[in-house]
């Protein structure tokens, strides 16, 4: 079994709540991860627009993916995201996480959800505290 393989076994596979919103992962890689999201009426709020948590868990399972991508132990500790424009019922969102620096004990990602077709829909900065041992 690959590394690769293993790792979305060990995490978005015993991950639950992210699956049980139909988020998806489409590619990992070290220090990468696309996943997928359609916002459906149960995901929207009172303007009937998409809900700020559910875009927010979309770009946190990214995070999570792509900062344990490199098998080592990774948790999040702080997460900013910025809501740019609606995301509407049916409309498919792509989070992509990326790594943008890394060190012994933090790592540093930007995450970008856009639609299907490409259009920004918001953007998120995470840091995580990579543990010594591995996950």
């Amino acid at each position: 079994m690959s590394t690769v393989t293993s790792l979305i076994d060990k995490y978005y596979n015993a991950d639950t709540f992210p699956r049980s919103l139909g988020i998806e992962l489409l590619e990992l890689a070290p220090g990468y991860a696309r996943m997928a999201m359609t916002i459906n009426k149960n995901m929207t709020n009172f303007h009937g627009i998409g809900h700020g948590g559910a875009i927010f868990t979309l770009a946190d399972t990214a995070l999570g993916l792509a900062s344990n991508s490199r098998g080592d132990t990774a948790v999040a500790l702080a997460i900013t995201i910025n809501y740019l424009k609606p995301a509407r019922i049916g409309m498919q969102l792509i989070a992509e996480a990326r790594e943008e620096h890394l060190t012994r004990h933090t790592g540093l990602y930007r995450i970008n959800i856009a639609s299907s077709e490409g259009e920004t829909i918001a953007v998120a900065q995470g840091t995580v505290y990579r543990m010594d041992k591995k996950g």
